[in-house]
């Protein structure tokens, strides 16, 4: 259900890309001088549903972002095994822990007995 949630939010996101990039600029900025001419034509509610349409997928994708963490929470609930990286850890601090009760061994101690 991750991956599927997760191929989902990717595809929301292009169409955002997409559909951020075919609006026109609003003025402002550094696109304010470039625009009076774009402006002039097209049909006048295409705007409206370009902003809305982006507006629907920004919800859909923190929504979907959601649901993917609960998702990720619940599979992580039902594994009660550790991870390898987590068992890892433990193994090299324990061994750490153990290296360092140990007695320092010098070879010039050895060679002079």
């Amino acid at each position: 259900m991750e991956l599927f949630l997760t191929i989902l939010i990717v595809l929301a996101c292009i169409l955002v890309v997409l559909l951020v990039l075919v609006q026109n600029s609003k003025g402002g900025g550094l696109a304010a001088g470039f625009t009076s001419g774009n402006q002039v034509m097209g049909a006048p509610k295409t705007a409206d549903f370009l902003e809305k349409a982006t507006w629907t997928l920004t919800a859909v994708i923190i929504l979907m972002s959601i649901f993917a963490v609960g998702f990720h929470k619940n599979a992580a609930a039902l594994n009660d095994s550790d991870s390898q990286i987590s068992e890892q850890v433990q193994e090299a601090a324990s061994e750490m822990q153990q290296q360092a009760a140990a007695p320092a061994f010098d070879e010039g101690e050895a060679e002079a007995e």
